[in-house]
């Protein structure tokens, strides 16, 4: 073999295994992810039941005439409030006015035929001795009684013109808001199958019907045997209304819906509840002392269950079952697997395993500059 060729092939053999030799570059490792952190609050919390809930009236009158005739005048304005006995129309009176004289007018006669047969009986009979037939004597008897009877009816008659009079003044039979005026001056009315003139809503007090699952049901009447219960309503995503105070529990449950009726009343002076508004409604039914709340948030769903990720001291996460005992706005009520005090994740849980180290980007009541931060 030519000496140049054995020196190229012990070359090419002292240069590969140097080149094997040679490690492959490591893979960089990923920093934790970050986290915001919320602490458990051991608490006594309000214990209450969410609903959606209607305004409605307590007592509502469509205000219809007792008698015909014309409308002279309205003595409101529509929409105003009125008050119990207030004068809201009045129909023509002379018709009604007439017949209240001309019964009147009966009475007298028939008070005169009275007198003048009680003179006759008295005469034939003074001295307690009578000249005349005992026939005769029974026809003066019964003219007097007669008469007396006349002079009842008379005076009946009277008193009824004069509640037909009366009806010609229509007033409120309560306090309340008036409606739209259904009839005006000018109009004839008529008492039989009469339209109503107008609709008078008492809105002061005021009710909201709401209804109640029944599995709340064995809570709710646990909770009436204490007392009264307070009621709150506001409107689907604004402020508070009002606060009144549970007055009915119907005494059934709808088999249609699982549901029992409820009715709050509210005192309601400003005005703030209109009938048929919808409003969220929040029963408390009491208070539960020492339970552990945390934000909403925290609280995952997976395939066992609920759970939240609790922060140990070096920073790692650790996956906790937990019962949801129930809502309290943006916060949860805890009845098992958490303690007061313990750290736990409110946002970020996504990209967070069981066991990995997180990075906290917040802590409560924690001054110092989180990452990125400049004082």
């Amino acid at each position: 073999m030519p000496p140049g060729r054995c020196f190229r092939i012990v070359w090419l053999t002292v240069l590969l295994p140097i080149g094997c030799a040679k490690p492959p570059a490591s893979r960089p490792e990923s920093p934790p992810p970050p986290v915001t952190v919320a602490i458990a609050q051991s608490k006594t919390v309000p214990v209450q039941i969410r609903a959606i809930g209607t305004v409605k009236v307590i007592s509502t009158v469509s205000v219809r005439p007792r008698v015909g005739g014309e409308i002279t005048a309205v003595h409101f304005t529509e929409g105003s409030d009125v008050k119990k006995g207030q004068k809201l129309f009045t129909i023509d009176p002379l018709t009604y006015e007439a017949a209240v004289k001309f019964a009147e007018a009966n009475v007298a006669k028939n008070a005169a035929l009275l007198k003048g047969a009680e003179l006759y009986l008295k005469r034939i009979t003074r001295g307690g001795m009578t000249t005349i037939s005992g026939a005769e004597l029974d026809s003066a008897t019964t003219a007097v009684e007669s008469a007396k009877a006349a002079v009842a009816a008379d005076e009946a008659a009277v008193n009824s013109a004069k509640v037909q009079a009366s009806y010609t003044v229509i007033t409120s039979p309560i306090d309340g808001r008036a409606g739209e005026i259904l009839a005006t001056k000018g109009n004839l009315v008529a008492s039989a199958n009469a339209s109503p003139l107008v609709v008078i809503n008492q809105l002061s007090p005021i009710t909201v019907s709401f209804a109640v699952p029944e599995q709340q049901l064995p809570t709710l009447a646990a909770a009436l045997i204490t007392g009264p219960l307070k009621v709150e309503v506001d409107l689907r995503g604004g402020g508070p209304l009002a606060t009144g105070t549970l007055e009915f529990v119907d005494n059934a449950v709808d088999v249609g819906t699982g549901t029992i009726q409820c009715k709050a009343v509210f005192a309601n002076a400003d005005r703030k509840l209109w009938p048929g508004l919808f409003v969220d409604v929040t029963l408390t039914l009491g208070e539960r002392p020492g339970s552990v709340v945390v934000p909403a948030s925290a609280v995952q769903t997976g395939q066992q269950g609920q759970y939240v990720f609790v922060i140990s001291k070096d920073d790692k996460a650790e996956v906790r079952p937990v019962t949801v005992a129930f809502e309290a706005g943006t916060e949860t009520v805890l009845a098992f697997g958490l303690k007061g005090g313990e750290t736990v994740i409110v946002d970020g849980q996504l990209r967070v395993a069981a066991g990995s180290k997180v990075d906290v980007k917040s802590r409560p009541n924690d001054t110092r500059p989180v990452a990125g931060e400049s004082k």
